[in-house]
């Protein structure tokens, strides 16, 4: 697992949604729509914690690189299956729901 500097992260988040009136720096949306918090980084605790997932995962030979990471709100990066996104969080209003 990579050791992302702040610089690499800042990056990485930049690729969220932003979503207005949010704070873009403080809140966005993951590929699925489910919402992260920048400050709930790596916090498996919280509805809005986020990971950075490899988009080709580092089993099939994907590397460490900004380029292939992207935010993930926590959930939806721990059920990937077989390297696909299947979106198992959304957003619904200001929380994010677990899909049925």
């Amino acid at each position: 697992m990579a050791e992302w500097t702040i610089e690499e992260r800042l990056k990485i988040w930049a690729k969220a949604q932003t979503c207005m009136p949010n704070d873009p720096a403080e809140w966005r949306k993951d590929q699925c729509g489910a919402w992260i918090n920048w400050n709930q980084y790596g916090n498996r605790n919280s509805e809005y914690g986020w990971e950075i997932d490899h988009i080709k995962p580092e089993s099939k030979g994907g590397e460490d690189i900004v380029s292939n990471a992207r935010p993930l709100q926590w959930f939806n990066n721990a059920s990937r299956l077989n390297g696909r996104l299947t979106c198992a969080v959304t957003a619904n209003g200001v929380h994010n729901k677990k899909e049925e």
